[in-house]
């Protein structure tokens, strides 16, 4: 019987405020390349419903994408990011798989 079991969904995460241009260059080729991998990606990039909010109106979507997702992509930087650094606690919490582009 083959395997119809959809692969797994992976957020992305890393520091955004601050960063030039919020550091979506680095989101964007994340998720393209993991897409290219044929896995299906929320990028809280692509997720922006008009800039200008507070940090915890777009905290509370990531999390929201976060809770869809099985693994978690962590770009370099996340340490100094606070979104990062919670997004990784929920991961690990929910024991989910965590791949950190830094120890790789």
């Amino acid at each position: 019987m083959p395997d119809t079991q959809s692969p797994s969904r992976v957020y992305i995460a890393g520091p955004m405020t601050g960063i030039k241009d919020h550091n979506y260059p680095a989101f964007y080729a994340a998720a393209a390349r993991l897409r290219a991998e044929g896995r299906d990606v929320i990028n809280p990039a692509e997720q922006t419903y008009g800039m200008g909010k507070p940090w915890e109106f777009y905290m509370r979507l990531g999390l929201q994408g976060l809770l869809q997702c099985d693994e978690i992509l962590l770009l370099p930087g996340w340490q100094v990011s606070r979104g990062a650094r919670l997004e990784r606690q929920v991961a690990e919490a929910l024991g989910m798989t965590i791949v950190d582009l830094e120890a790789e």
